[in-house]
């Protein structure tokens, strides 16, 4: 199945418009234009612009249904890989991850879907920037 590509912003939802037009208008999430406008906006435009409960909630699987299965399998991948890592710290120490520990990690993994999504999606839309790396254009620090 072929997902639609929108040249036309407009054929869009409303919410990815607003956020297109703020990205188009103050840049990546990494530079000081945008956390500068972002610090502007009241709290549900912030929530909106910068973060995704669909992405939250279905993580790498929101990014299969918009089509950008290549930065989907990366963050499958991540995922993986700290489950592998938690597996290998209780097989080999016999000591359970605490539930509180095992769930921040979980809820961390949300985060990076949930706060990537609508920048990744402008830059497939927008850009035409299809690439694997979902952190493209995010600040890290």
């Amino acid at each position: 199945m072929n997902m639609p590509t929108f040249d036309d912003p407009a054929e869009l939802k409303p919410k990815w418009q607003e956020r297109f037009a703020f990205f188009d208008a103050y840049g990546a999430p990494n530079s000081p234009e945008f956390r500068a406008a972002l610090k502007e906006l009241p709290g549900r435009q912030k929530r909106l612009i910068n973060y995704s409960f669909l992405g939250f909630f279905f993580g790498p699987f929101y990014f299969f249904t918009l089509g950008m299965w290549r930065k989907a399998l990366v963050l499958l991948a991540i995922s993986l890989g700290i489950g592998v890592l938690e597996a290998i710290v209780v097989i080999s120490t016999g000591i359970d991850i605490p539930p509180a520990i095992d769930l921040g990690i979980n809820i961390g993994i949300a985060m990076l879907s949930a706060m990537t999504v609508n920048y990744s999606y402008y830059l497939k839309h927008v850009r035409n920037s299809n690439g694997w790396n979902p952190f493209e254009g995010m600040r890290i620090a």
